[in-house]
């Protein structure tokens, strides 16, 4: 390294310590204060949603499983894709017949359950070329935008809610927030996150130049949320 370089590169190191800059504090009053009430919450979400084309289902914890496997019967879907590591995956996965000896999953009429429990090298083609749906939790969901929050982990890998031309999603009604900025302070977001949170309000929609709407070109057609209360 040159003298000069040095020598400049020292001065702004110099002037650096020598002034540090301390950021001013936040103000989050705008964000806490936009509020709705706790009976409108849901209300909003639905709207909002429905109105880029999600679809709702209605269930309790004691039949949400059966309500997401009679659904997909009735849509025609044959294979669901889902996370056997999880709360949700051992009880949908308890609502299925026994595994068939040479078979891959659990079946129950036309619908075969499909566990995400292998690298996903391990079974690309069919991840890709066999899966119908797949189903998700969520951390909740948020009035102001209509959003649901999705935490993919390794559990529960982003390619349940991204592959599959079906994706469910499991909604508790107790889990409704305000705001993006309340989801984050509640769950205590800073001290740590996921490498992808992702934000989810419609199923996966494009347009060419002429503005002509596509759906599910990069994504799955059809978002169905299952509000359990």
């Amino acid at each position: 390294m040159s003298d000069a370089r040095s020598a400049i590169l020292a001065k702004l190191r110099t002037n650096r310590d020598a002034h540090p800059v301390t950021p001013p504090p936040s103000d989050t009053t705008v964000l806490a204060e936009k509020r709705w009430a706790p009976e409108e919450r849901l209300p909003r979400i639905r709207r909002l949603m429905e109105a880029v084309h999600t679809e709702f289902l209605e269930a309790t914890e004691a039949d949400w499983s059966v309500v997401v496997r009679e659904f997909l019967v009735r849509e025609g879907a044959a294979t669901l894709l889902y996370a056997p590591a999880t709360p949700d995956g051992a009880t949908l996965a308890s609502a299925f017949p026994p595994s068939p000896p040479r078979g891959e999953g659990r079946g129950e009429g036309n619908l075969t359950l499909v566990p995400y429990d292998r690298p996903v090298e391990a079974f690309k083609e069919r991840l890709f070329e066999g899966i119908d749906a797949g189903l998700t939790s969520t951390l909740g969901a948020i009035a102001e935008t209509g959003s649901l929050i999705l935490w993919p982990s390794v559990e529960e890998p982003r390619l349940l809610s991204l592959v599959p031309h079906i994706h469910v999603a499991l909604l508790r009604a107790d889990a409704l927030y305000d705001t993006f900025w309340q989801a984050m302070r509640d769950n205590r977001w800073a001290e740590g996150m996921p490498t992808n949170a992702l934000l989810i309000s419609g199923p996966s929609k494009t347009a060419d130049i002429e503005q002509t709407l596509a759906y599910g070109v990069h994504g799955p057609k059809r978002l169905i949320v299952v509000v359990i209360r």
